[in-house]
């Protein structure tokens, strides 16, 4: 798997979701660091040195969406081609066709399974498009 040393940026308000996304990531190697307020996670990108992947909540805390943040992050040079993936609740019929809209580079819903995860991951940062509904 090739999760080892990539450093994954999560953007999510819900503390149980991210506990979640960062222990699984982690334990296939990742360097994992977080964010959970929308405008947090610009201020925190516009100082990283480098980031593989973002995984982005599309509905946060005070009214900031990750709709929102995509557009704000595509802005900043050095994540201009990062892939950001979204990982959201919001009904799949409704949220794929906006993040494929918008240019996310995939779509995952919550809640994600914790087997299927770092390979969809994996796949993502390969350059894969994947529009994942939950089963």
């Amino acid at each position: 798997m090739a999760l080892i040393g990539k450093k994954i940026f999560i953007v999510e308000d819900n503390l149980q979701n991210r506990v979640i996304f960062q222990m699984i990531l982690m334990n296939k190697g990742a360097h994992v660091d977080f964010e959970r307020r929308g405008k947090g996670a610009i201020w925190h990108l516009r100082n990283a040195m480098h980031v593989d992947l973002i995984v982005m909540d599309l509905m946060l805390m005070d009214g900031v969406t990750g709709f929102d943040l995509y557009d704000e992050i595509r802005a900043i040079p050095q994540f201009a081609d990062v892939h950001i993936v979204a990982v959201s609740a919001m009904d799949s019929s409704i949220a794929i066709p906006l993040v494929q809209a918008k240019g996310f580079n995939a779509f995952i819903a919550k809640p994600i399974d914790k087997y299927l995860f770092p390979e969809q991951i994996d796949e993502i940062m390969n350059g894969e498009k994947l529009w994942f509904a939950g089963v």
